[in-house]
């Protein structure tokens, strides 16, 4: 059965337990907050259907960054299986970071930490990526620290252009649709989420709808580029509400029926599918600028000294999107932060990066570490009706 990423419904686990990193010596590292030598971390990421090891130093070089993708496996389902994913992980995750290693020209001696995923996802994959990453700790005696995968996106952006915090995050992917404020590391509050789908998942099962094919947001926005009468009249969901809250259901369904309308009357060719293809991104898009519109006024009232607008997860690679998140940082007298592409994706630099700033601070996970399926950034956040995991 083909499912989306991070969509498994089991109870919030609690926080993993945290304990003093340990330097080259085994004496516990001071927690100072402040890098006082170079540092080097190994990233690790297996939650859905990349698989991916880096590594990355405290002067913010990424030394390595390899990503084996499974898309070929997964095209024939229309989606990722997840059997299918955490048995690839399995097959190719060891020479992957034997490859990093080369390409950076490291020994695990030189590495000051092992940082793996170790949630939210698909469990399969997670436990692989997790379990491989406590082994390498183990043998070589480093730490091992264990990343919230959507805190790797969170802080992608400290990475690629050192933003201080706080910062207003619109966290788009396959598997969630958040806004929140940054406020440090492992200090998240949330403004607004899905309360049904993911952006990401919507564009996944509108590119399913048009006949389009996988990887589905890519492959709308290519046909998109294509249209010249975008559909105009699609829902944009939640647009103008108080909230900060997102919804993408009514979309696809809307999607959906105009999809059978033009196909039984034998309507349905390259001409309507290009269009409808840009009136979904045109809708989705307008009502995630909405939403992140609403979300800046408020988070400027919470937090006065915010200093950027910052998007992340795969769907930030939207050029779209991007163009119409400038205007609404340009509007709010912010900055515009995306990371590149490639950074965008799920990649183990991010997890890496994640892994040395909680290093930094003096943090490191327990070997009996839990993976775990689900694992929200603002733990003390309401639960959203419908909204499920993707809180």
């Amino acid at each position: 059965m083909a499912v989306d990423c991070n969509l498994s419904r089991q109870p919030p686990p609690e926080q993993p337990r945290l304990k003093a990193a340990r330097s080259k010596t085994g004496r516990p590292r001071r927690s100072t907050g402040f890098l006082t030598a170079a540092m080097i971390v190994l990233g690790i990421e297996s939650s859905c259907d990349e698989t991916a090891a880096a590594i990355v130093d405290s002067d913010r070089r990424i030394r390595a960054n390899l990503i084996l993708s499974q898309l070929d496996e997964h095209r024939p389902f229309g989606g990722v299986v997840p059997e299918v994913a955490a048995r690839s992980h399995l097959d190719h995750l060891d020479k992957l970071i034997a490859a990093a290693m080369r390409e950076a020209g490291l020994g695990y001696d030189e590495l000051d930490g092992i940082a793996a995923t170790g949630g939210p996802g698909l469990i399969g994959g997670v436990i692989v990526g997790a379990m491989t990453g406590k082994a390498i700790a183990a043998v070589h005696r480093k730490p091992f620290i264990a990343v919230n995968h959507l805190e790797g996106h969170a802080l992608t952006a400290r990475l690629t252009d050192n933003v201080a915090f706080p910062y207003l995050l619109l966290l788009v992917s396959g598997g969630h649709c958040q806004l929140l404020i940054v406020e440090g590391i492992g200090r998240y509050r949330r403004l607004g989420a899905t309360i049904d789908d993911a952006v990401g998942e919507a564009f996944d099962k509108a590119a399913k709808l048009l006949g389009l094919g996988y990887p589905g947001g890519p492959a709308v926005e290519r046909a998109a580029a294509l249209s010249r009468h975008p559909v105009m009249d699609l829902p944009r969901p939640m647009k103008g509400r108080p909230d900060c809250n997102f919804s993408f259901s009514g979309l696809k369904t809307a999607l959906r029926q105009r999809v059978t309308a033009l196909r039984e009357a034998g309507a349905f060719d390259e001409i309507a599918q290009t269009d409808l293809a840009a009136g979904f991104q045109l809708a989705a898009i307008d009502s995630l600028c909405d939403r992140t519109a609403r979300a800046t006024h408020l988070a400027r009232e919470m937090a006065p000294d915010l200093s950027a607008l910052v998007v992340a997860g795969g769907v930030a690679a939207n050029t779209a999107l991007r163009t119409r998140l400038q205007a609404i940082a340009d509007a709010s007298g912010l900055p515009l932060l995306a990371p590149p592409g490639r950074l965008c994706t799920d990649n183990a630099a991010m997890i890496a990066w994640a892994g040395l700033e909680r290093l930094r601070l003096g943090e490191s996970s327990s070997l009996d570490f839990a993976p775990r399926p689900r694992w929200p950034l603002d733990q003390s956040a309401p639960g959203l009706s419908g909204a499920g995991v993707k809180a």
